[in-house]
Formats: structure tokens, C-alpha cells, sequence
């Protein structure tokens, strides 16, 4: 039992968890809710340091320092386009860390009670998993391995066998408390992960992130129950449950049940008919785009990862503000994935002081916006595409999109003619109300701006 000051400094981190969530919840208090759950976890460190240095004070600071050494430079290399991949690394390690942590104290306590040996087999088993599935989910962002679902032959049947021996191994290692059993269960957990993120493809990797963070929360909890540490389950279970409310939210922003999300591309599909229809693309200057930007009275920007990529967000808003300057209405339509994960976009436009008020959500723009003069889509793609509302054959069908194509004229910024992140061809390039604007979306948008200024 640990002393009362260690319990109630647990206490005081935990509350600065629930709280940090609160904040997160909304724009106004974020900031304030990101620095309050970091001194939480620095409480929670600084804690575990002082109660568990009289044994271990060496070996905490080296691992501290080889942390520190790690992370920060780690942290700040990184660009905002590459943040989810990140994300993706330190649940893997953090998983990692609750499977590492349990094996330990399992192989310390081999005697310890069912419940200790379950809450161990569990904690080893989604820990491996959530580590292994993060390293493929990484590597699927970072595209060095193919983004679309990778199928095995006859990979279901593998996938169904190594879990169902999983499931073997751990009431094995209950029932024997082997430790030999629980390294065995450890390297099947880590096939299960990579079996299980495999056939998860193009928009849908987000999501099977979101999913692992939550089976992450899941092995933290777990381990604070063999670990006796009641804030290690108080965190685990916050990470758990908002990591599945967030897998359920973008599941549902993607239209399709999680199941078929995370095992649709297991299914055979049909292939879309083909058509010998050609199909032509119209391509526009800057100075057309600019005139027709420059005499609409509704504008609205549908940012999506090429803006990210391009850093484009600033031009965008400087673009915004001229034509505000005449009278013309803005607004950001801001798809729930658009980017590579929930609020990619609306973080890139707060970055360039966009007023929260002008974002849009997909419910707001829909219901009107054939009435819209100019749809400026940059950088954005699957969530335009109008096969995800009319092409039943489609890998995204399904997916609640703009519905850009019913408005009066599109601008579609692209810098070329490739699909979009799912991987599927975007029938809106070929529409007749679309005019192309092929290049860098910084550079096209700080063009742009100079021209509309003339107009």
C-alpha cells in the first residue's frame, strides 16, 4: 500500500486529467487544457520518481534522460503534416511499455493471484497488439509501405487462427503461470497487430489509430492493476474511453459501420463498370480564377491535407480577408477527416488566426450549398468526391462528403491529377462547373491573391 502523500498526488493528477479532457473538449480552453494535463503528468513523474528511488533512482533517471534525449528532438522535428504518425509512434510505445512493465512484474510475482495473472495476460496481449499495429499504422502514413489494404492469401483464416490461439495462450498462462507462455503470448499479440492493420487502407488508417490508442488505454488500466497503481488505471480507463468515443465519431463521420472499416477489405469488391466515355478536365489561369472569385458574394474553402502539406493556410486567410474586403461572404467547410486526423484543419487555420466562427461543419454547409457562388477546394479530395454519394462500388461510398458539385462553380487546387489518400478517382475533376488550378497550393494561393487584388 503506498504512503498517503503518494495516494493523494495521484489524486491531484488524475483530477488534472479529467479536467485537460474538459479543456480539450473546446477551442477557447484547449491551450489551457493541454498545459494542465501536462502538469498533471509531470506531478504523476516527479511521484513515482520520489516513491520509487530508494530502489530504482539510477535506473528512473536514465530512462528519464533517455526520454528526454529522444522526445524533444523527435518533437520538434516533426512538421504538422507528419503529427499522426507521430501520434501513431508513441501509442505504439506506449503500449509497449504496459506489455514490458507486466512481463516484468509477472516473472518478479509468479505467484501472484488469478486476477493479477489475468489482468498481466491482458495487459502483455493488447499491449503487443496496440505496439505492433501502431509501427504498421506509421508506416502506412509515412508511405514507406503502400497505403492501400495489404491482403494475405487466405489472410481472414490467419488472422482468426492467430487470435484464437492468443486467446489459447492467455487462459494457458492463467491457468499455469508460466512465464514461458506469456513471451509466447507477447509474439502472438505482435502477429495479431500487423494482421490486424494490414487490410486497413487510405482514409480509414486514422481510425484504426484512434482504435489502438483506446486498446492502449486498455493495457495501461490493465497494467495498473498489477502495478497496484490506482492512477495508472484512472489514466488507462480516460485513454480507453475517449479513444473509443473518438473511433466511434470517426466511424461515423466515415458513414460505414467499424466493421466494415476494419474488415471490409477483406471482402472481395466489385469492380467499378467501365466506360469508354472520355472524359475531359478543364484547366484555368490564376487570373480566371481570380475573376471569378473576385465577383461572388459566397466563397467557400474546403481545406484538406494539400494545404497542410504546402503550408498554405496563411496565404489562404490573406486570400479570405481581400475578398471580405469586398463584401463577399467566406467560410471554411471543415470535414471531420479531412488531414489525417480529427481537427488536422481546424488546428492548420487556427495556426493562421482564421475566426473559429467561419468554420463549417457538414451539416451546416450542405442543406445550402447550391446556393454557394465559388467552392475554392485546396488541397482536399476524398471528402469532395461525389462516388462516395452515388457510386455504390466505390470504396468510400458511404462517406458523408460536401456535396460540392451542387454549388455554382468549383475551383479544384491539385497539383495533379492523382486520387486523394482512399486511393480512388475523384469524378468532381471531370465535372463541368469544375475549373483545375494545378500546382503548389502556397505558391497557386499567393498568386492568386495578387491577382484578385487587380481584379
Amino acid at each position: 500500500m503506498s504512503p498517503t502523500w503518494v495516494q493523494l498526488a495521484y489524486l491531484a493528477a488524475a483530477l488534472c486529467f479529467v479536467l485537460a479532457l474538459k479543456g480539450l473538449s473546446t477551442p477557447k480552453y484547449a491551450r489551457a487544457g493541454n498545459l494542465l494535463g501536462a502538469a498533471g503528468m509531470a506531478l504523476a513523474v516527479v511521484t513515482a520518481y520520489v516513491h520509487g528511488a530508494v530502489h530504482n533512482g539510477l535506473l528512473i533517471l536514465v530512462a528519464v534522460a533517455a526520454g528526454v534525449a529522444v522526445g524533444i528532438p523527435a518533437a520538434r522535428s516533426v512538421k504538422m503534416t507528419a503529427i499522426p504518425q507521430m501520434v501513431a509512434l508513441f501509442n505504439g510505445v506506449g503500449g509497449a511499455a504496459a506489455a514490458l512493465v507486466a512481463l516484468t512484474e509477472f516473472l518478479e510475482v509468479p505467484d501472484g493471484s488469478v486476477l493479477f495473472q489475468v489482468a498481466t495476460a491482458l495487459t502483455v496481449l493488447i499491449g503487443s497488439v496496440s505496439f505492433s499495429g501502431s509501427v504498421v499504422t506509421f508506416l502506412k502514413l509515412q508511405e514507406i509501405m503502400t497505403t492501400r489494404p495489404v491482403l494475405l492469401p487466405a489472410g481472414q483464416m490467419v488472422g482468426i487462427g492467430v487470435a484464437a490461439a492468443s486467446a489459447l495462450l492467455a487462459l494457458s498462462v492463467v491457468l499455469s503461470g508460466s512465464g514461458l507462455l506469456l513471451v509466447l503470448l507477447a509474439l502472438a499479440g505482435l502477429a495479431l497487430g500487423v494482421l490486424f492493420v494490414l487490410p486497413v487502407g487510405g482514409a480509414d488508417v486514422p481510425i484504426a489509430i484512434s482504435l489502438l490508442n483506446a486498446f492502449t488505454g486498455l493495457a495501461v488500466a490493465a497494467s495498473g492493476y498489477v502495478l497496484a497503481n490506482t492512477l495508472l488505471i484512472v489514466a488507462g480507463t480516460l485513454v480507453g474511453a475517449s479513444g473509443t468515443i473518438l473511433t466511434r465519431l470517426m466511424a461515423q463521420a466515415m458513414g460505414r459501420p467499424l466493421t466494415n472499416i476494419l474488415f471490409g477489405a477483406f471482402k472481395p469488391t466489385t469492380a467499378a463498370a467501365q466506360t469508354d466515355e472520355q472524359r475531359t478536365v478543364r484547366s484555368g489561369t490564376v487570373e480566371d480564377v481570380a475573376i471569378l472569385l473576385g465577383y461572388a458574394h459566397s466563397v467557400l474553402v474546403v481545406p484538406g491535407y494539400g494545404l497542410a502539406v504546402a503550408q498554405g493556410q496563411h496565404a489562404a486567410r490573406e486570400l479570405a480577408s481581400v475578398l471580405e474586403q469586398r463584401g463577399i461572404t467566406v467560410h471554411y467547410g471543415i470535414h471531420p477527416v479531412a488531414g489525417r486526423m480529427p481537427g488536422h484543419m481546424n488546428v492548420l487555420l487556427a495556426e493562421a488566426d482564421v475566426p473559429y466562427e467561419q468554420l463549417k461543419e457538414l451539416d451546416d454547409v450542405n442543406p445550402g450549398i447550391g446556393s454557394v457562388d465559388v467552392v475554392l477546394v485546396v488541397g482536399a479530395n476524398d471528402v469532395v468526391n461525389p462516388g462516395a454519394r452515388d457510386e455504390p462500388s466505390s470504396p468510400i461510398y458511404g462517406m458523408p462528403i460536401f456535396d460540392v458539385d451542387r454549388a455554382k462553380a468549383v475551383v479544384f487546387m491539385k497539383r495533379s491529377m492523382r486520387p486523394g489518400f482512399a486511393g480512388v478517382d475523384n469524378s468532381l475533376l471531370y465535372n463541368p462547373k469544375t475549373t483545375m488550378l494545378f500546382g503548389d497550393a502556397k505558391e497557386s494561393l499567393t498568386k492568386l491573391l495578387a491577382a484578385v487584388k487587380h481584379v
